[in-house]
């Protein structure tokens, strides 16, 4: 084994559990950073709405808004009891919320069947309740549908996914009805984009990016 990849695997093996509850390292950002939820985009004309959960939002956020015929992600919250909840309340693990994204896309241009071959592409979804070092419920794997179109679809991806030979395992995301979604914390938006040189981003959030970007490059803007 090279030096270089077993470095990688103690570092990765010995790093926090909790990784991806961490603060901006944004080198341009200010000592302060801005606890608010961030506001939701409105919807335009000939859009659609697309909310997923799989794993720490940053690296997904990232995933996806690097679609063509995606305007927006958003990073945020799903699928608890809880409304307008914190990322601190959210990581207890107690809330019932997954860290999630919403997609702001354009059917015409990227359908929702993509989407979902997208969102797979992005993440591990045979890992039941979690993503590598981060554990608990709030990084499961979830789709939250709208429509039993959009229900339909979802199966179907996940026959394909689970047909692809991309993993060992099945898939175990969870396939529940859309309820509600509530904006991250304004910090969290574009976290990966704005924090290239934290630690968790290089060591987990990327890796995953960069597969996503082998895997849909025939999408990519």
């Amino acid at each position: 084994m090279k030096l270089a990849t077993y470095v990688l695997i103690l570092v990765v093996a010995t790093y926090p559990l909790s990784a991806c509850h961490q603060q901006s390292t944004d080198k341009s950002a200010s000592t302060t950073i801005d606890i608010n939820p961030a506001k939701l985009p409105t919807l335009q004309p000939g859009e659609a709405v697309a909310t997923f959960a799989g794993g720490c939002f940053w690296a997904i956020q990232e995933e996806m808004k690097s679609l063509k015929g995606v305007r927006v992600a958003v990073s945020g919250y799903a699928g608890g009891d809880l409304d307008y909840p914190t990322y601190e309340q959210v990581s207890t693990d107690q809330t019932g919320h997954a860290e999630t994204v919403q997609v702001y896309y354009t059917p015409n241009v990227i359908s929702y069947d993509v989407l979902l071959d997208a969102f797979f592409a992005g993440h591990d979804a045979t890992q039941l309740n979690r993503q590598g070092p981060d554990i608990g419920k709030h990084y499961r794997s979830a789709i939250f549908y709208r429509t039993p179109d959009e229900k339909i679809r979802i199966e179907a991806a996940i026959r394909r996914e689970n047909a692809s030979g991309h993993h060992k395992g099945k898939v175990v995301t969870q396939v529940v009805p859309f309820n509600a979604f509530f904006p991250a914390e304004v910090y969290h938006q574009d976290y990966y984009e704005h924090n290239d040189y934290n630690m968790y981003i290089q060591l987990v959030s990327k890796p995953k990016v960069e597969t996503f970007r082998e895997r849909m490059e025939n999408w990519l803007k």
